[in-house]
This record gives C-alpha cells, structure tokens and sequence, in this order.
C-alpha cells in the first residue's frame, strides 16, 4: 500500500526547514558516469534534495546548488526533446536530464534564481510561470538576502609535525597546553571570532581539556575544501562530552550541517547560534594572558647624575663705611677750568692779563737795573756798603722811570 503524498510531504518537512519551490522527476549523472539514473528532485532554498521516488520519505542523495558556478545547455533547445545541463559545482560536475525542453527551462528558472538571487534573461516561461518565478524569488530574498562571496578559507595546518634533526623534544603535556597563534585573515575581508585558532581536532580538543576555564568553545579549518569546525565541550550530569560540528562555506551563507540545516550570513552569527542554543553555558575560549607584579628599576645613564643638586648660596655684598672727609669731598663743588666753561667774565680776565703785564714790565726794569747796577758796581761800592735804600726810595725810583 503507498503512502499518500500529502503524508510524504509532512514526513520531507520534518527533515529540513527549507521552503520547497519546485519538484519533479528528472535524471542524473556525474561526468564520470555513463548511464543517468532516475530521482524525483525537490528544489528547498538552494538545496536540490534527489528521492529514488516521489513515494520516499527520506532523501537519498543532495545537491548544494550555493557552490553552483554554471549552468550550461548542453544539447540544443527543441521542443519536445530531452534537455541536458551541466552544473559545474566547486568539486565536481554534474548532469541533469529533463524530458522535454520545457520542464528544462522551468528547472533551470527555478536554479538560478535561487542561486544567483535574480531572474534570468530571455526565459521562454508564460505569464503565470513568470509570477511564480517572482514570488519564489522575494521568498529567497526574505530567507536569504544576497551575501557577498565569503572570505577565503585560512590556511590548513599540516596532519602530521616533523621535529628539526638536531632537535627532539617530547610532546606537550595536556596540563601544559598553551593555546596557538590564532590566524591572521585577510585585512580585506572580515575578520575572523576571537575564538578561532588554526588547530586540528585533536588540539582543539586538549586546548578545551587542559583549560576549562578558558572556555568551550573553538572555531577551527576543518579537512575539507570550503568548510569550517567547531569543537565544543559541554558539561553533562555525567561529567563532559566533546562535540564537533561542520560549518560549510556557500555563496548563501554558512550552512551549520545539523539536522535540520541552518544558515547563517557570517562566523560569528555561527558563534552566536550556539551560545543561543546553549543558553550561553558555553562560551568562546579565550585564552588568558598573564600580568606582571613587579617593576624592576633599570640602571640610570652615566651622564645623568640621580643625586639632587644643592643650592648654590649667593655671599651677601660687603659695603665699606664711608669716611666723613671722603663724603664732603663728594659734596663739594667740583672747580672748573675757565676754558671748560661756556662763559668768561670779560672784566676779569682783562684784569688777569693787565697784573701779567704789569709783571713782566716789572721784571724788566729789575734787569735793567741788574745792569745798571754792575755799571756802577765799583763807583757805588762804597756808597752801597755805608747806605742802604730805602723802600720808599726804591718806589719812587721805579715810577720815576716809567715815567
């Protein structure tokens, strides 16, 4: 007895979130496949979930149409005539079979516009198609608004770690597992969560066991091309378990691969799903960084002297007492000679020069009579030794010979 559709549909629902835009039976192969197999294919968001019928509950095989970068017709388009694409995807391509040129076309409406997040060109759809096309593509926007290519993938760390030859060291100790240099992304695209760290699972899973206290969670590479981890420890009444999970890199977003998958537009709404979902019982590791106690005092410089300098003292001036006779000295008048001053008093300085002259009529009537007198030195001899003049007589003498 089948199981009726609406049934199968209930039970298509439960497994995954996604809307369900389109469906119908087409055939696939991959390029190094001979022979198409038969599915029933139903488009969810950018899913593409292939059933071996339209009876099965359960998928048996999915398509990330996010990783999708061509569509491309292989065989030409004719009405009522098989239609074959190729869907070139990031690992592999794959080709789908239609029956007939028209369900090729809807199908290759439907995929790029939910992948591309636009309507094609030139679609050879009717009317009504045209608005269900619309419709399906503001649901998509709603969902999924368009993100930009997401940043390229960190680089993987190796599986294996060789010691240089002249060097061996044993492993490190999980009570002494320090936390690794945490990746440095691409300044041009976002940045990464702080809780990121380019470490294997196994690493990853020390770093949370040997430091609890640090936190919970870790966002690391993970093996595969496009894809990213998260490890977690996560207390239970029993002790604790540790859990790793798959983040995969779409044009759409970042799809975590759970049950029912969800996407995300950046690593850190990933973070932020599972803090939620936790109900933040766990959380990001973060590795404590140490903090100094002491301050060392460096050495001061040789030209520099550590010592305060003294004052200099200023000796007080020592003024001598000043002497009386030097302090009138001072007070009095300096005299000037006439020919420094400005102005000479005419009457005076005629009289100066009229004693001059007078002087020096005088001294020459004295060396007149000098010579008169060696004259009459031997006639008045005599007369000189027994007489002497008189003063009066002398006067006289001298103003008879001006006259």
């Amino acid at each position: 007895m089948s199981v009726p559709a609406r049934a199968v549909h209930k039970r298509r629902a439960t497994i995954t979130d996604l809307p369900l835009y389109y469906c119908g039976h087409l055939q696939k192969k991959l390029s190094k496949e001979k022979s198409f197999k038969k599915y029933y294919a139903e488009l969810r968001g950018a899913t593409l979930f292939l059933y071996k019928d339209d009876t099965q509950a359960t998928y048996i095989e999915k398509l990330d149409l996010g990783q999708l970068k061509s569509m491309v017709l292989d065989s030409p388009y004719q009405r009522k005539t098989p239609t074959i694409f190729t869907l070139t995807l990031h690992q592999e391509e794959v080709q789908l079979n239609m029956d007939n040129s028209d369900t090729g076309e809807e199908w290759r409406g439907y995929i790029l516009t939910v992948v591309k997040k636009e309507i094609p060109n030139k679609l050879q759809l009717l009317p009504g198609q045209m608005l269900l096309l619309q419709d399906v593509l503001d649901q998509e926007i709603r969902r999924c608004p368009f993100m930009p290519p997401p940043p390229p993938l960190p680089p993987r760390p190796s599986s294996t770690y060789t010691f240089p030859s002249t060097v061996t060291s044993p492993p490190p100790s999980t009570s002494t597992i320090s936390p690794p240099l945490k990746h440095q992304p691409d300044q041009s695209g976002p940045e990464m969560p702080a809780c990121f760290f380019s470490v294997t699972r196994q690493e990853a899973e020390q770093m949370l066991e040997a430091n609890p206290k640090y936190g919970s969670i870790i966002l690391r590479p993970s093996t595969l091309t496009n894809t990213y981890a998260l490890t977690l420890r996560q207390q239970i009444t029993s002790g604790h378990v540790l859990k790793n999970f798959r983040v995969t890199s779409t044009n759409a977003g970042f799809v975590i691969e759970l049950d029912t998958a969800v996407t995300v537009s950046s690593l850190d709404d990933v973070l932020k799903y599972f803090l939620e979902k936790t109900e933040y019982r766990l959380l990001p590791y973060m590795a404590c960084q140490a903090y100094d106690t002491h301050i060392d005092m460096s050495p001061a410089p040789k030209c520099i002297s550590i010592t305060s300098p003294t004052l200099k003292t200023v000796p007080k001036a020592q003024v001598a007492p000043m002497l009386h006779s030097q302090a009138e000295e001072k007070l009095l008048p300096t005299t000037t000679n006439p020919e420094d001053s400005e102005y000479v008093d005419p009457d005076k300085h005629y009289h100066n020069l009229k004693l001059v002259q007078e002087d020096g009529e005088l001294r020459e009537v004295l060396k007149l009579r000098g010579n008169l007198y060696t004259d009459e030195e031997k006639a008045t001899t005599s007369e000189n030794q027994t007489t002497e003049k008189s003063p009066s007589g002398m006067v006289q003498w001298i103003t008879e010979s001006r006259a």
